[in-house]
C-alpha cells in the first residue's frame, strides 16, 4: 500500500511538467537489451544517437542509474527518456531513504510504468528496467511505447530489435552463466547493429549482481561479426 500510495505522489507531482515531444528531436533510434543469468542481470546497448538521418552522438551511453543496482536501458526520444529517468532516480532516492533500505526492481519499473502511461500521448519512450535486489534477485521489466508492464526473462527494444527476435528465441536459455548471458547480449546487439542503420557505434554493458555494477565497453572493431551479405 505504501508503495502504491508513494507512487501516485510521484505521478501526480511530476504530470503537469510533460510536455508534448517535438518529433523532430534527438532520437536514441536504438538497440537496447537486458537478459537475466543466474546471479544477476547484463544489459547492453549501441552508443549511436540520431537527429533524422544525421548522427549527433556516436558515444552516447543508453544505459542509466536510476539507483545503486537499478538502471535503465532507454530508447525514443533522448529528451523524454532523460527526463523520465531523472524523475524515477530522485523519486527512488526518496523512497529508499524512507524505507531505510534499497529499493525493489519493481518499484522502479512501476514507476516508469505510471509516468509513461499517464503521458503516453505526449512521450515517445520505451524503456528496459531491469537490476538486483535482495527480494527478487535478478529481473527485468519492458515498459513498450503507450506504458504497458511486462516481466521477462529477457527483454529487447529500439530499431534494432525486430532484426533479432529469432536469435534471441533461439539462443535464449533458462540460468545463462555470467559469461554465458554477456555473449548473447554482445552477439545480438552486434547483430542487430549490423542491419539498422540508426543503431552503431560501440556496445556498452552494465553487470548487475549482488556484490555491485560492472560497466564494459566494446569498441567498434571489436565486435563479433557475422555474414552481411
Amino acid at each position: 500500500k505504501s508503495v502504491t500510495n508513494f507512487l501516485a505522489k510521484s505521478v501526480q507531482t511530476i504530470h503537469h511538467f510533460m510536455q508534448k515531444s517535438n518529433d523532430n528531436g534527438v532520437s536514441l533510434g536504438t538497440s537496447i537489451m537486458a537478459v537475466v543469468f543466474d546471479g544477476g542481470v547484463v544489459m547492453g546497448a549501441d552508443s549511436r544517437t540520431t537527429t533524422g538521418s544525421y548522427i549527433s552522438n556516436r558515444f552516447s551511453d543508453k544505459i542509466t542509474p536510476v539507483h545503486h543496482r537499478i538502471y535503465c536501458c532507454r530508447s525514443g526520444s533522448a529528451a523524454d527518456t532523460q527526463a523520465i529517468s531523472d524523475y524515477v532516480t530522485y523519486f527512488l532516492d526518496m523512497h529508499s531513504t524512507e524505507l531505510g533500505e534499497l529499493p525493489q526492481v519493481r518499484t522502479a519499473a512501476k514507476l516508469f510504468q505510471q509516468l509513461c502511461y499517464n503521458n503516453k500521448d505526449n512521450l515517445s519512450a520505451a524503456i528496459l528496467c531491469a537490476g538486483w535486489d535482495k527480494h527478487n534477485g535478478g529481473s527485468i521489466y519492458s515498459i513498450p511505447l503507450g506504458g504497458a508492464l511486462a516481466k521477462l526473462p529477457y527483454g529487447i527494444s529500439g530499431s534494432g530489435s525486430v532484426f533479432i527476435y529469432g536469435y534471441c528465441d533461439a539462443h535464449y536459455k533458462d540460468n545463462m552463466t555470467r559469461q554465458e548471458a554477456i555473449s548473447f547480449v554482445t552477439n545480438a546487439l552486434s547483430l542487430a547493429m549490423s542491419r539498422d542503420g540508426s543503431s552503431g557505434g560501440l556496445i556498452r554493458l552494465a553487470i548487475i549482481e549482488e556484490k555491485g555494477v560492472e560497466r564494459r565497453v566494446i569498441p567498434g572493431d571489436a565486435l563479433p561479426t557475422f555474414f552481411e551479405g
